[in-house]
């Protein structure tokens, strides 16, 4: 058996093999023979979703091109390709992602399978910019499914989880290659949310991160723009600070409200220009641990709130900052953002610092303010609340049931989230 393990180190699976094929004939043999299958993309995931005891499989090997429509409004692009490479691909042939989030590692498959999303008040998640899937079944057979062929099934593969089949090529939409304007402001939190509407409304994106011991938050914004050349400073922020100040929370935890409290200086400034695949991404080296809750737009900056009190009362060790976004609504039925727009609150540990304590508790404060979660960031759920919290689950496990009868794709976890799995 090989050994497997997610980015963070968190998650371990010993899968009886770990599969590359080159070509989908060499797929179809290795899905068709399986008991059970998994596709892998960079391991982003920090729930347990790649784990298996069956085939594990990349695609990153698998064969294919990037395919344009005859507007160029569309185009086909191997699902198994990282984001970073699809989107330096396209930017080559004068296109660009509608969104993206802030990092790219991650397989445009599989970021599509669990609603991957960035930021931005009228944007919606990636899994919405999915216009057709080549899907692979259980038994080794291609489908293309879309909304007028196979719509039941295309309806599900939006946000699957993996549970359908394997994605070996993905339709999606694209917008003529655009510049971004990014500006990191520090600011203090109450001005930021004196100031949430105006500023959501007048850009692109808006976020902003904010440590729970901290006064001052990083406003960050991005807004089309014309070029200004050469893009020289890769990333937003430089990270060495930071590692050093969760270094020494992880050694000494009390001193973790002392330190944070100091990391967000009055007064910085920055910005850079550049295309807007190599701004919407940042490097993120320090490995951590994350829980992700979406909640309807309204119950944002309240929970936030809550959240970040409880902190300071518990006086708990939360090295990471909180990191708050918009996204709006749609349609797809496991999606989170299907009851309107929404807020993201995305709350961080450092890998090194104890996290599940923590997150299950904070977790009943985004739960009361009517929060579902990003499924591939860390959750409780079980099979109940799924079904409580997605009417349209019950859909998704009907299509399921129709196109993997004997739960070929499913694994533990998604067994216990999906009853019908």
């Amino acid at each position: 058996m090989s050994a497997w393990s997610n980015w963070s180190g968190s998650v371990q699976a010993r899968p009886s093999e770990i599969a590359r094929p080159r070509t989908e004939a060499e797929l179809a043999a290795i899905v068709s023979r399986a008991d059970k299958v998994r596709v892998v993309g960079a391991g982003h995931s920090f729930m347990p979703l790649c784990e298996t005891e069956g085939v594990l499989i990349s695609l990153a090997d698998l064969e294919g091109e990037i395919e344009f429509n005859a507007d160029r409004t569309c185009v086909w692009a191997p699902a198994g390709w990282s984001l970073a490479r699809l989107t330096d691909a396209l930017w080559r042939e004068g296109v660009s992602l509608i969104n993206q989030g802030d990092v790219n590692p991650q397989t445009l498959a599989g970021a599509i399978a669990t609603g991957t999303h960035g930021t931005g008040a009228e944007l919606r998640s990636l899994s919405t910019a999915a216009r057709a899937f080549r899907l692979m079944l259980a038994d080794g057979s291609v489908v293309t499914a879309n909304a007028d062929e196979r719509p039941g099934l295309f309806q599900a593969q939006r946000l699957s989880l993996g549970l359908l089949g394997v994605a070996t090529r993905i339709k999606i939409d694209v917008l003529p290659a655009y510049y971004l304007e990014e500006r990191v402001t520090s600011l203090p939190l109450d001005e930021i949310a004196e100031r949430w509407d105006e500023l959501a409304a007048t850009h692109r994106h808006a976020e902003f991160f904010v440590f729970p011991y901290g006064k001052d938050a990083l406003l960050k914004t991005l807004q089309p723009t014309a070029a200004e050349g050469p893009l020289k400073q890769m990333t937003d922020i430089d990270e060495s600070p930071f590692r050093l100040v969760c270094d020494i929370s992880a050694a000494a935890p009390f001193l973790t409200p002392f330190l944070q409290a100091r990391l967000v200086s009055k007064g910085i400034r920055q910005r850079r220009v550049g295309p807007a695949f190599q701004i919407f991404p940042s490097e993120r080296t320090i490995k951590f641990e994350e829980m992700e809750y979406e909640l309807p737009r309204a119950n944002g900056w309240p929970a936030l709130r809550e959240v970040i009190a409880w902190i300071r009362k518990k006086s708990l060790p939360v090295a990471f900052p909180f990191e708050f976004r918009l996204c709006a609504g749609d349609d797809i039925w496991l999606s989170p953002f299907n009851k309107g727009p929404g807020a993201s609150i995305s709350m961080h540990q450092y890998a090194k610092m104890p996290w599940r304590k923590i997150f299950s508790e904070a977790e009943q404060i985004f739960r009361a303010h009517a929060g579902r979660p990003h499924w591939a960031k860390r959750h409780t759920l079980n099979a109940a609340d799924v079904e409580a919290l997605y009417p349209d689950a019950r859909s998704f496990n009907s299509v399921r049931a129709a196109h993997d009868p004997g739960a070929k794709f499913a694994n533990a976890h998604l067994t216990a989230l999906f009853a019908g799995s």
